[in-house]
C-alpha cells in the first residue's frame, strides 16, 4: 500500500539520476537500490509510465535492438523539475513521520 502511493516519486527520482531507461532496466535499479526489498510489478510500472508520458513529464524514445523493440522513457524537463519537488515533499512528509511516531531512523 505504501509502494502505491510512492511510485511515481520513485521512477522520477530513478530516471532523474540514471537518465533514458526501459522498463525492465527501471524495474532492475529499483531492485538493485531497495537491495530487492522494492519489487516492481510491470503491471505497477507501466500505467504509471504511460500517465506520465501523457502528462508531458516524461517522453519516449523507441529503438530497434535487432528483432526486438525497446521504448526508453525519460525526463522532459517539467518532468526533471518535478522530480525534484517530489522527492524533496517526500523527504519532509518522512522527516515528519518519523517526529510523529517517535522512531529514529538510522
Amino acid at each position: 500500500e505504501l509502494l502505491k502511493g510512492t511510485l511515481q516519486t520513485i521512477v522520477l527520482k530513478v530516471l532523474k539520476d540514471h537518465g533514458k531507461m526501459y522498463g525492465y532496466e527501471i524495474t532492475q535499479k529499483v531492485k538493485e537500490l531497495s537491495d530487492g526489498r522494492i519489487l516492481l510489478t510491470e503491471g505497477a510500472l507501466y500505467p504509471t509510465l504511460h500517465r506520465l508520458e501523457a502528462e508531458g513529464i516524461l517522453r519516449t524514445e523507441v529503438v530497434n535492438i535487432g528483432k526486438r523493440i525497446r521504448k526508453y522513457y525519460m525526463l522532459t524537463a517539467p518532468g526533471k523539475a518535478l522530480a525534484k519537488d517530489r522527492v524533496a515533499e517526500f523527504v519532509d512528509f518522512i522527516n515528519t513521520m518519523t517526529t510523529v511516531l517517535q522512531v529514529r531512523v538510522n
